[in-house]
């Protein structure tokens, strides 16, 4: 008998809201959604960067040429 019940996440879930609130939990779901937006933004102004960088070692190379 694991965890394979719903009663038995019923009842952890339960607990976590008593611990934690539901206040708190909202904060944490909040928090994680910006982190995760930030580190995709992140992600993403890395590549333009890179994207740019090579475009310009790539016209400075065809222009020695």
């Amino acid at each position: 008998m694991g965890f394979s019940s719903i009663t038995h996440w019923l009842i952890v879930l339960l607990i976590v809201f008593l611990i934690f609130g539901t206040s708190k939990l909202r904060n944490i779901g909040s928090d994680l959604g910006a982190a995760i937006k930030n580190f995709k933004d992140a992600v993403k102004n890395e590549n333009t960067t890179k994207v740019k960088k090579s475009i310009r070692r790539t016209s400075k190379t065809r222009a020695r040429k």
